[in-house]
């Protein structure tokens, strides 16, 4: 379940956490996750790591992008290096995809959390 925001593109029945989390209640099967879009729930409703931290175990995979622009993480008004150091404390072992409109930059800003496990 993917919460996206109205406008990119338009026409999107679940654009908000909570709704797909409510959908999820509904459906009431454990084996299905929310897609956490950090860009869009940023865009439509800020107060990021406090919704993660609320519902870290419905989460089974995050999506990266900085705001605004959707470019890569550091790019924009987005703390990554505090929200990825954030995830590792809470323990969040789920997938993080990239889904951003690359720069330049090109995967330069993955470094600094590449480390052998």
């Amino acid at each position: 379940m993917l919460p996206q925001v109205f406008d990119t593109p338009p026409g999107f029945f679940v654009s908000r956490t909570a709704e797909g989390l409510a959908i999820l209640d509904e459906a009431g099967h454990p084996n299905i996750k929310l897609q956490y879009d950090i860009y869009h729930a940023q865009v439509m409703e800020g107060d990021l790591l406090p919704t993660i931290e609320r519902n870290l175990a419905r989460i089974g995979h995050m999506q990266v992008a900085d705001n605004p622009g959707r470019h890569e993480p550091g790019t924009g008004e987005i703390n990554y290096p505090y929200v990825f150091r954030r995830l590792d404390e809470l323990g969040y072992m789920g997938w993080i995809g990239c889904e951003y409109k690359p720069s330049a930059a090109g995967l330069g800003w993955m470094q600094p959390y590449r480390t052998a496990a």
